[in-house]
């Protein structure tokens, strides 16, 4: 069915509403693709009318617009994050990735030299003369600043030839990866991202292994123009008449990554090491991508509470290269990853990809009723001024002012005991749901956590410094590392506090104090005494 640039296909008890936005009419390639349908129907959902704005869930095979993020309630979910864009159009995860080189250059080594042309193409000019001095010549790999599927890939060794005023990026090409069978491949890891406030990723346990169907060749003037040889892009590959279809995991030009790992296991390679080294490469990409997705979000869905459950969800592809040292290079980032099934292998792991994703969701069919009921009680909180704290005015004595302190502090503890509460449940959630998908981000290990937030708090700096004080403010709340009995805590400090300003006797005698935080990166220690954070030194002038 088609409504306008939309067609629709709708479901229900978790009423969940699936479209195709494009920028011309569509006709029946614009329904979903039929691995999105199986999944639908598997897990009991619904069609609903193409009309419906009070459905649940909505797919779109491409970016949608802000204003439809703005729009949704609580309870409705979209595929999609506001600000992806700048990791998943090649031009500006090239841009991105530059500066976080600039930054962190030891953690961002990852992704090949990359010139953005035409606005770097005198820097491209000197690299080459550089090597033209050194006696070097290396290939390089021209693509379409936003192009997908392969087209309009080329490469090239004499550099000269390249037109400077299109747009476009140019990679060094890497020519000496990691083969199987004599033939290059590349990865298809699926990445599931829940949350973006606060960050939350997922990576699925299988994928696809997409090998070229030539046998591979150091790149030469001779055999630049083979691209069966040196593309591993399916929908490249699949009109040569070598490539092998077959129904098995372990054979042909389409094997599953599941069918990798026991090979590198086999031949006595360090499969650990590999899935913590793929799992770095995305959590690091992620990382790049995340203030500009938080900003994004955050402009998009004004006055939510941080914490708040996420009405946004994304399923990337990111593409991955190895080299014959086994090590990932990023190659680019898919946010609309095809979910056609043309093999078995294809049905099989994207339909677990599918099935997955939409258990980790967890969408209930209470969703909409539950908030619904929350709306209305706080609607009526607000008419009858409950929960409202009492304004200061310029008269307002010390007694006042303290006190008017301690309720926001109060409030504020209040707000955040809620939030953890709520993430608690949905960790909850997600241990029993995980199914074939294991959380990267926030990681179990304490020390690799440590290193993620210091280049957080770097991406941070380097892409909203002055623009978005408060959440880079926020990125290093202390109270974002509390549990919740260290909120319990500080909970009964306010109420003593608050006796003491009442006038009332308390049994403590002298201030509680709290150890907040700890980092062991930055040798930093808050405390909590008198309503106030302190630094130690900061506590002993009290």
């Amino acid at each position: 069915r088609l409504k306008g640039n939309v067609s629709g296909y709708v479901c229900n008890p978790h009423s969940l509403k699936m479209g195709t936005e494009t920028p011309h009419p569509i006709a029946t390639a614009a329904l979903p693709q039929l691995s999105v349908r199986i999944v639908i129907e598997e897990m009991t959902f619904h069609k609903a009318r193409d009309d419906d704005e009070m459905a649940n869930l909505t797919w779109n095979d491409s970016a949608v617009q802000h204003e439809k993020i703005a729009e949704l309630r609580n309870y409705q979910r979209i595929n999609h994050f506001p600000g992806m864009g700048e990791i998943c159009r090649k031009d500006c995860l090239a841009r991105n990735m530059a500066k976080m080189i600039k930054s962190q250059p030891q953690e961002y080594s990852f992704i090949p030299k990359t010139w953005i042309f035409p606005a770097e193409c005198t820097q491209f000019q000197n690299y080459v003369k550089e090597l033209k001095r050194k006696r070097k010549q290396k290939t390089f790999i021209v693509k379409p600043a936003n192009g997908a599927m392969g087209h309009g890939i080329s490469l090239i060794r004499n550099c000269e030839k390249l037109p400077v005023q299109d747009h476009f990026i140019v990679q060094e090409y890497l020519d000496k990866p990691f083969l199987m069978e004599g033939y290059k491949f590349d990865l298809r890891f699926y990445i599931l991202v829940t949350s973006c406030d606060p960050l939350r990723v997922f990576l699925y346990n299988d994928g696809l292994v997409r090998m070229g169907t030539e046998k591979y060749h150091m790149p030469n003037e001779s055999n630049l123009n083979q691209l069966y040889m040196h593309l591993t892009n399916y929908s490249v590959n699949k009109h040569n008449e070598n490539f092998e279809r077959d129904e098995t995991v372990d054979k042909g030009s389409k094997r599953s990554i599941g069918w990798f790992t026991e090979f590198l296991r086999t031949n006595d390679y360090d499969v650990a090491k590999f899935w913590g080294d793929v799992s770095e490469l995305v959590v690091k990409t992620l990382i790049v991508a995340e203030p500009h997705v938080l900003h994004a979000y955050r402009m998009c869905r004004p006055g939510q509470p941080p914490g708040s459950a996420s009405v946004c969800f994304e399923v990337l592809g990111f593409d991955i290269i190895l080299d014959r040292k086994l090590k990932p290079w990023l190659l680019e980032i898919n946010r609309a990853p095809s979910f056609g099934t043309d093999q078995k292998i294809d049905y099989d792991v994207k339909k677990g990809v599918l099935l997955n994703t939409l258990k980790l969701l967890n969408i209930r069919a209470s969703d909409k009723r539950r908030n619904l009921a929350r709306q209305k009680a706080e609607a009526q909180r607000r008419l009858y001024g409950q929960g409202s704290m009492r304004k200061l005015t310029a008269g307002s004595s010390e007694w006042e002012k303290q006190r008017h302190l301690l309720e926001r502090r109060r409030e504020e503890l209040k707000e955040r005991l809620a939030q953890v509460r709520k993430q608690v449940s949905r960790d909850e959630h997600e241990k029993r749901h995980l199914g074939n998908y294991r959380r990267i981000y926030p990681p179990d290990d304490k020390l690799l956590l440590e290193k993620y937030e210091s280049l957080l708090s770097a991406a941070f700096q380097t892409f909203l410094a002055g623009r978005a004080a408060s959440l880079q403010k926020e990125v290093n709340n202390p109270l974002k590392r509390m549990k919740e009995e260290d909120i319990l805590d500080l909970l009964e400090q306010c109420e003593l506090d608050d006796e003491k300003l009442m006038g009332k006797t308390s049994k403590q005698k002298g201030p509680k104090v709290h150890i907040l935080y700890e980092a062991k990166m930055y040798k930093k220690v808050y405390f909590y005494a008198f309503g106030r954070y302190f630094f130690p030194k900061q506590l002993l002038l009290h």
